[in-house]
């Protein structure tokens, strides 16, 4: 009796201190690890499965979870949406990031997704490089909340080689770092910093693009292996600006690195750098990375999803992923960790492929549609001055002409789709601002009603048919809301996941939701998604 009296006392005098300790925030990771992998098609975790290696993406498959159907809800796939709603879990109508591009009717001139005119480049580079900031992102991303959530004591660093694959992903209260390649340095602007940090100012005197240009880039494997691509010289691919064919091995320069898998070597060594001289992982709270890998869209938009290219950057990024994943089992420890993989956007095959294997494909070329709809008008109406801007196949017509003129959008869309429906590769000519476009199944409906915002969006679309999109002859591109566009992989890992896999459908709204849940938060102030309750533990 005397004993238990005693331990009792013993546990009654636990310093207050420790007390609190213990209670003081619910169980997080310490670490957050966002990859975004440019352009990834889902089928390539499948489709080159027996090049990759047990440590990378079959590490993140085979002891994480997996959603196997998963897609983007809405109708502009392209990289700066697409990164930006990865994060905040919300749409192009509510977040006002409609594209990469688009013209802002506030002001009446066009907008880059990350272009600010108020703030300046931060690091040695091309001026115009470093006017760039989060500030049209209307709405909060998983990093804010993150950070509000721990009263910014959360550290949260985006990177990337493009500006807004590094800008979108950390908010508006995190850093970002993105590459110049007039200089081969990161850089940031000064809506982060006035000065750059002494680690990246080191880690830019290294000079690694020097040295990595200087490197062949030949095939992992023996290229005779690659069978899961087509034979390597096609006249339909691009080439870089070193070079007259596009076959291996592949010399560089500083334009061209970019299109290479060691412009994704780069990226992770940067973002282990920045692992380690920012401690991420390593506080009392969650840390937040957010790296996307540009180099398999650079090297994707050349090349094709077919070629001898694609398969091996996507082998080597595999490699970039093991070496990754071992650095943070050493850095933070296994099982202190979660890592998400996604993409932001997948990608069509080159149209010239798809016609060699009698697969109906097309391309138009240049601004060959929107000069048509400009012809059009001009005829049916007398006056060109009906269209005030083209982009994302949307058309921003001069309202205050057509309020003039008594016209509506209805009659001037009718007018358009009556013509260019019969065109071959147009399926339709819809009024996107008054949500008309009945004709298309539910499907693509639902993903036309996330797309439009009355400040950024145009007031009628070109819907072409699948397997046909604004281009050039040569490599391919995305931007269209059919399944080689929207289909990306969704892999979960570590910390608080489950292993598995789904497929039921998933979408990239969900993701934000599902990590606000692991980390105990709210979600951002603009999602639309679901968390995914299959992925938690």
């Amino acid at each position: 009796m005397k004993r238990f009296i005693i331990i009792l006392c013993i546990l009654g005098f636990i310093p207050p201190a420790q007390a609190q300790k213990k209670n003081a925030s619910p169980a997080r990771p310490k670490l957050v690890v966002g990859i975004i992998v440019d352009q990834m098609r889902d089928e390539y975790l499948h489709r080159f499965s027996g090049k990759f290696s047990s440590g990378g993406f079959k590490r993140m498959m085979g002891e994480g979870f997996t959603c196997r159907n998963h897609h983007y809800h809405y109708a502009s796939t392209v990289t700066g949406p697409g990164h930006a709603h990865v994060y905040t879990g919300s749409s192009p109508a509510i977040s006002g990031i409609v594209g990469n591009d688009w013209y802002e009717k506030t002001i009446g001139a066009r907008m880059y997704v990350a272009g600010d005119s108020t703030v300046k480049i931060v690091g040695e580079g091309k001026a115009s490089a470093g006017k760039m900031s989060p500030v049209n992102l209307k709405v909060t991303t998983i990093t804010d909340q993150l950070r509000v959530a721990t009263q910014f004591q959360s550290k949260v660093i985006g990177i990337s080689f493009k500006d807004r694959g590094a800008i979108m992903p950390a908010g508006h209260t995190g850093d970002a770092y993105w590459y110049d390649g007039s200089s081969g340095n990161f850089i940031t602007s000064t809506y982060y910093k006035e000065t750059l940090p002494e680690w990246v100012s080191k880690f830019n005197a290294k000079k690694l693009p020097d040295y990595y240009i200087t490197q062949k880039w030949e095939t992992f494997f023996p290229i005779d292996q690659y069978t899961e691509s087509e034979p390597d010289e096609q006249g339909y691919e691009n080439t870089a600006t070193v070079e007259k064919k596009s076959v291996f091995p592949h010399t560089l320069n500083m334009e061209s690195l970019y299109h290479s898998p060691f412009s994704n070597t780069l990226t992770r060594q940067f973002a282990e750098e920045a692992v380690i001289s920012e401690n991420l992982g390593g506080g009392d709270v969650t840390d937040f990375l957010a790296i996307s890998f540009s180099g398999t869209d650079y090297a994707g938009h050349s090349y094709g999803p077919q070629s001898k290219e694609i398969q091996d950057v996507y082998v080597r990024l595999d490699r970039e992923i093991e070496q990754l994943l071992n650095f943070l089992d050493k850095r933070v420890g296994k099982g202190n960790y979660t890592v998400f993989l996604s993409a932001d956007h997948a990608v069509s095959n080159i149209p010239a492929f798809n016609v060699k294997h009698r697969i109906p494909s097309g391309v138009f070329i240049g601004s060959e549609l929107s000069r048509m709809a400009k012809t059009i008008l001009t005829e049916k109406y007398g006056d060109d001055k009906l269209i005030t801007y083209y982009d994302n196949y949307q058309i921003y017509l001069n309202r205050d002409l057509i309020s003039k003129r008594n016209l509506s959008i209805d009659e001037i869309t009718a007018t358009l789709n009556h013509v260019m429906s019969q065109k071959e590769g147009v399926f339709a000519v819809i009024n996107l601002a008054e949500g008309k476009f009945t004709q298309l199944p539910d499907y693509y409906q639902r993903k036309l009603n996330t797309l439009y915002n009355p400040k950024r969006s145009g007031e009628i679309m070109i819907i072409p048919e699948p397997a046909y999109f604004e281009g050039g002859i040569k490599g391919t591109t995305h931007g269209t809301m059919y399944t080689y566009d929207t289909h990306v992989p969704m892999l979960f890992y570590g910390w608080g996941i489950n292993k598995g896999e789904t497929f039921k459908p998933t979408y990239i709204s969900d993701i934000a939701p599902t990590l606000a849940m692991l980390l105990k938060i709210l979600e951002p102030n603009g999602s639309i998604g679901v968390p995914i309750p299959e992925v938690l533990k």
